[in-house]
C-alpha cells in the first residue's frame, strides 16, 4: 500500500515536471505573477460543478456568449476574468477541476463557491456550497501541499505569494440567504442591522488575517452592490414599477460602511499588507437608476427567469433568454450580464478606475 501510495506521488511530480517545460512561462507584462480567487456566485467559475450542489450554472443557456456553459453565473465572462485581462493573465481554474491539479495554478486559483457566506450556516438552503473558511482552507492546501511541488524552494515560493493578488467577493448570501430568510435563518430575529453587520466583520476580520498569515499581502476586497435592486428581490417583495426595495439596500450599506472600516483598521495594524475596497454600490445603484447612460434598456427584469421580473425563478435549463443581453443589466434573478461585469471590472483595473480605493487594482497588482 505505501508503495503505490509513492508511486502516484510519482506520477504526480513526474507529470508537473514533464509539463512546466510547455505550460510555465511567465507572462510577459503581467502586473502580478497569479490570481487568488474568493467568493460567491459572482465569482464562481465553475467550482459548483463538482459539488453536489443546487446552486449551479453549467447548463445552457447559461454561458451563451462564453461558447458553452461553463459553471458561471452569467451569459459570459465574470468581473473576475475581465480583472485577469487587464493584469494581463490567463483565467485561474476552479479548484475544485481537474485543471487545480496541474500546473496551471501557478497562473492562480479560483476558489469561489455559489452559495457561499461569510458564515458558516450561510447557504445551506442550496445544499452543498463551499463557504470562506472552506475556501481557506483549500488555499492552504494548495499553498502547502501543491505549490512547493512546482516551486520548492520556500523563499520564492513566498515571495511568488506576497506578489499575487488576492481577490475576495463575498457577504451577498450572508443576506439574501440569510438575514433576508426569516422562514429558515434566526439571524434577524436576534440580530439588528448594525449587530449583523457587525457580527460579519468579526469573522471576516478573522479570515482576512487567516489569508495574511498565509502569505497574502496584496488584497483586493469588494464591498456589496444594491441586493435590493435584484430582480429576486424585486419578485420577492412585490416591488412596485420596479423600484428598488430600500430596506434591503440600507442593509447593504451598513455592511459596506463596517467593510470599509475593517479594511482600514487592518491597512494600519498589518504589516506590509495592502487592503484595497471596491465600491461596487454606488456605480451599479447608478446604473440600475439611469441604464441608458450605461446603454442599456432595462434594469429590472432579467435576461433569463421567470415570474414577475424574471426574479420568481431563476434561469432554467434550455429556457430561451433574450436575445439582446447586452441590453439587459440583469442575465438572471440575482446576477448581472457579462455587459454589466465589464463595466464593473474596468471602473477598478482600467487605466482611468474610480472604483477602487485607495489605489486600482491593477496598481496594486502592480505593487
Amino acid at each position: 500500500m505505501v508503495g503505490k501510495e509513492r508511486k502516484n506521488k510519482f506520477l504526480y511530480i513526474f507529470f508537473l515536471v514533464v509539463f512546466v517545460g510547455f505550460c510555465c512561462k511567465e507572462v510577459k507584462g503581467a502586473k502580478a505573477p497569479a490570481l487568488f480567487i474568493f467568493g460567491d456566485s459572482l465569482i464562481d467559475n465553475g467550482n459548483n460543478n463538482y459539488i453536489p450542489a443546487i446552486a449551479r450554472a453549467n447548463y445552457p443557456p447559461y454561458g451563451i456568449d462564453f461558447g458553452h456553459p461553463t459553471g458561471r453565473f452569467c451569459n459570459g465572462l465574470i468581473v473576475v476574468d475581465y480583472a485577469a485581462k487587464y493584469l494581463g493573465l490567463e483565467f485561474p481554474p476552479p479548484y475544485l477541476s481537474l485543471s487545480s491539479k496541474t500546473i496551471l495554478i501557478l497562473r492562480g486559483v479560483n476558489y469561489a463557491s455559489a452559495a457561499a457566506g461569510i458564515l458558516e450556516e450561510t447557504g445551506k438552503n442550496y445544499a452543498s456550497r463551499v463557504t470562506l473558511n472552506g475556501q481557506i482552507a483549500l488555499f492552504e492546501k494548495t499553498l502547502k501541499l501543491q505549490l512547493p511541488l512546482l516551486i520548492p524552494n520556500q523563499r520564492k515560493l513566498s515571495t511568488y505569494i506576497k506578489n499575487s493578488l488576492f481577490i475576495v467577493n463575498i457577504g451577498s448570501n450572508d443576506y439574501i440567504n440569510n438575514y433576508l430568510m426569516p422562514h429558515l435563518y434566526t439571524s434577524s430575529r436576534i440580530y439588528s442591522s448594525e449587530s449583523y453587520a457587525q457580527l460579519l466583520m468579526d469573522t471576516f476580520d478573522i479570515q482576512l488575517k487567516a489569508l495574511y498569515k498565509l502569505g497574502a499581502r496584496k488584497i483586493l476586497v469588494t464591498g456589496l452592490g444594491p441586493l435590493g435592486c435584484i430582480p429576486s428581490q424585486l419578485a420577492l417583495n412585490k416591488s412596485k414599477n420596479g423600484r428598488c426595495i430600500e430596506r434591503v439596500n440600507n442593509l447593504v450599506l451598513t455592511f459596506n460602511k463596517h467593510l470599509v472600516q475593517l479594511l482600514t483598521r487592518l491597512n494600519s495594524t498589518l504589516k506590509d499588507a495592502f487592503f484595497v475596497y471596491e465600491d461596487v454600490y454606488s456605480l451599479f445603484t447608478d446604473i440600475v437608476r439611469n441604464p441608458s447612460k450605461y446603454g442599456f434598456i432595462t434594469s429590472d427584469q432579467a435576461c433569463c427567469g421567470n415570474g414577475e421580473y424574471g426574479g420568481a425563478i431563476t434561469c432554467l435549463p434550455l429556457q430561451k433568454p433574450c436575445c439582446n443581453r447586452d441590453k439587459y443589466v440583469f442575465w438572471d434573478a440575482f446576477h448581472p450580464t457579462q455587459a454589466v461585469n465589464y463595466i464593473i471590472a474596468t471602473r477598478c483595473y482600467g487605466q482611468n478606475a474610480t472604483d477602487c480605493h485607495p489605489i486600482s487594482g491593477s496598481k496594486l497588482a502592480s505593487l
